[in-house]
Order: structure tokens, then sequence, then C-alpha cells
């Protein structure tokens, strides 16, 4: 259960930082709320993951998947480079949460 919150606030801390692009430094209403409650949405689903969890597994996940996420979907919806060493980088932050995964004994 602890890892399925984990994996959750990861998704909804990607919505986030998206949101972040389209608030225009919150002077945009709707964009705007949803940053606040993306924000707060991912925050609360991880403080309820390391209830469970090693901090350092559960925050270095949480921001992995959000750096992942962001990057991927930066180069999908914002054209951003997608060149070998963008996309190698990627793959190695992917390693390291699996990585914790692994080792984790939860």
């Amino acid at each position: 259960m602890a890892w399925l919150l984990l994996f959750s606030a990861g998704l909804v801390e990607i919505l986030f930082a998206l949101s972040l692009k389209y608030n225009e430094g919150f002077t945009r209403l709707w964009p705007s709320l949803a940053t606040l409650v993306f924000g707060g949405g991912s925050f609360y689903l991880l403080v309820l993951a390391i209830k469970i969890l090693p901090l350092g597994t559960a925050y270095a996940v949480w921001t992995g998947m959000g750096a992942v996420g962001v990057a991927i979907a930066g180069v999908i919806l914002f054209k951003e480079s997608a060149d070998l060493y963008r996309l190698l980088s990627i793959t190695l932050v992917i390693v390291g949460i699996i990585g914790l995964k692994l080792t984790d004994s939860q």
C-alpha cells in the first residue's frame, strides 16, 4: 500500500510541475488552482507513504518520478530536446528508482 501511495504521489507531482508551465506566475486562475491542488495532493500522499517507507527512499523515488515524468512530458508536449544524452540521463534516473524499490524491504 505504501508503494501505491508513493507512486500516486509521483504521478500527482508530475501534474503539479506541468501546471506550473500554464499558470504563468500564478496570473491565471484555473491553472494556479490546479497547481495548488496538485502540489498539496502530491505532498499529502508523500507524507502518508513516509509513515511506512524509509524517508530517503520515498523522497528519492518521489523526486525521481517527478523529474522523469516532467522530462518526458517536456519532450512530448513542449518539443524539448530528445537527444541521446538526455534520454540516457532519464534512463539512469529510472534505473535508480527501480534500484531503490528492489532494495527496499517493504
